[in-house]
């Protein structure tokens, strides 16, 4: 699977070495699109960007309720308020025990996902390493870009050090250095992919395991339901995303007969302002904005809710959904669900023939939605590769080429993720 999106990985890793050179993007293999184009909706707010992307209804991973874009989607009955306004360009509230998607709005819109990657990374790798196996930081971990917890080169750390550093603090050199630990960055790409497709997460493509914005990475609000259910269905995962202050190893001082440490603090403000809080995990970058993963339970019930692109407040977006879940969740009509884990383990086919694109050829407008199938059909080949989007649906405040310039820029320009 996603093949495309690993040729990137290796481009942006190995050119990323160069000093002033910008990662090569990958030529794209198109993918099938529908053919009519809908026009698209005024967008709630004049600083979020449009949605003009159309997915069928009959390949929307979680129902055909999932498929529509542009509009906020529930089933409410009368008495029933909408869920609040978020100034978010996709968002879901489903929840956790049962998988119901009870609200949403763009759940299928492909976007940056920035650090909320870091909970796939995390699940991943937290059954595979030892806690105790330790990493000796090189300048690939010290010096990555973005959010860092401070490795030093030549310094040691174990990767219980390194986990509560990815989850909590958001380091990216942590995220590194824990790949580095499970055999080095592009195979962890190739292994998150993997496990994307076992949760079904299809929107989703990981070039970095950071989240840092790179060529190709792209994900969802629906398919970061499906990893934050994962992260709070583990409990190492869950130990970690609600910790919310530890220490991290400093420089060993010559002579010096204990190692110094310093605080660390979790980076997720739900956890200090909403009682509950489950983590899970919190994301920004200058591209993606705000995203957002989170969860609480109160009185035997818990709340998942996601947010992308957000250019509101850190965590008030979030509380105010998860109070609406846990006001009226019980009375609305589910408009989805959240497929288990190993239902949809490969993208469902796409059209053929003119159903493919308005020529017949199935190469107009390339993107994503070949991978946003109807659970029942048929699926395509384990090896087909997974094409990341090219945001041809995002219009008005944020051009395509301002997000690929961002990408080409992002191991030169230095960004809080």
């Amino acid at each position: 699977m996603r093949s495309g999106a690993l040729a990137a990985t290796a481009a942006t890793f190995a050119v990323a070495a160069v000093v002033g050179s910008s990662p090569a993007l990958a030529t794209p293999t198109p993918t099938p699109r529908p053919s009519a184009p809908a026009a698209a909706s005024p967008s709630p707010s004049p600083s979020l960007p449009a949605v003009t992307r159309v997915l069928d209804p009959a390949r929307s991973v979680g129902g055909p309720g999932l498929a529509k874009m542009d509009t906020v989607l529930v089933d409410a009955p009368a008495g029933v308020p909408a869920p609040p306004a978020v100034a978010d360009v996709a968002w879901l509230v489903a929840d956790a025990d049962t998988g119901e998607v009870l609200a949403a709005r763009n759940p299928h819109a492909p976007l940056l996902p920035a650090s909320t990657l870091k909970a796939l990374t995390a699940i991943h790798l937290l059954p595979r390493l030892d806690r105790a196996a330790v990493l000796t930081a090189t300048a690939a971990e010290a010096d990555a870009d973005g959010t860092r917890v401070g490795m030093v080169t030549g310094q040691t750390y174990t990767a219980a050090q390194l986990f509560e550093a990815l989850v909590m603090s958001s380091a990216n050199d942590a995220a590194y250095g824990l790949s580095a630990l499970n055999g080095g960055i592009p195979a962890t790409v190739t292994e998150l992919n993997a496990l994307a497709d076992e949760l079904g997460a299809h929107d989703t493509v990981v070039v970095d395991p950071s989240g840092l914005d790179a060529p190709g990475q792209q994900s969802s609000a629906y398919d970061l339901a499906l990893i934050g259910r994962a992260a709070i269905a583990n409990p190492d995962y869950v130990r970690l995303a609600t910790t919310k202050t530890s220490t991290f190893p400093g420089r060993w001082v010559r002579g010096g007969l204990t190692r110094p440490t310093y605080a660390i603090g979790n980076h997720n403000r739900l956890l200090w302002n909403y009682p509950g809080t489950l983590g899970v995990k919190n994301g920004f970058t200058k591209a993606a904005r705000r995203t957002f993963i989170g969860a609480a339970r109160r009185d035997g019930r818990t709340y998942l809710v996601t947010e992308m692109y957000g250019t509101g407040s850190r965590w008030r977006p979030a509380a105010s959904l998860l109070d609406w879940a846990f006001a009226h969740g019980d009375k609305v009509t589910p408009i989805g669900r959240l497929v288990e884990r190993g239902e949809v383990p490969v993208p469902p086919a796409p059209p053929t023939g003119r159903d493919a694109g308005s020529d017949g050829t199935g190469d107009d407008d390339a993107g994503s939605d070949a991978r946003l199938g109807d659970t029942a059909a048929a699926p395509t080949s384990s090896s087909d590769p997974r094409t990341p989007s090219p945001l041809p649906w995002v219009g008005g405040a944020v051009p395509v080429a301002v997000l690929l310039l961002h990408s080409l820029r992002r191991r030169r320009t230095r960004r809080q993720d």
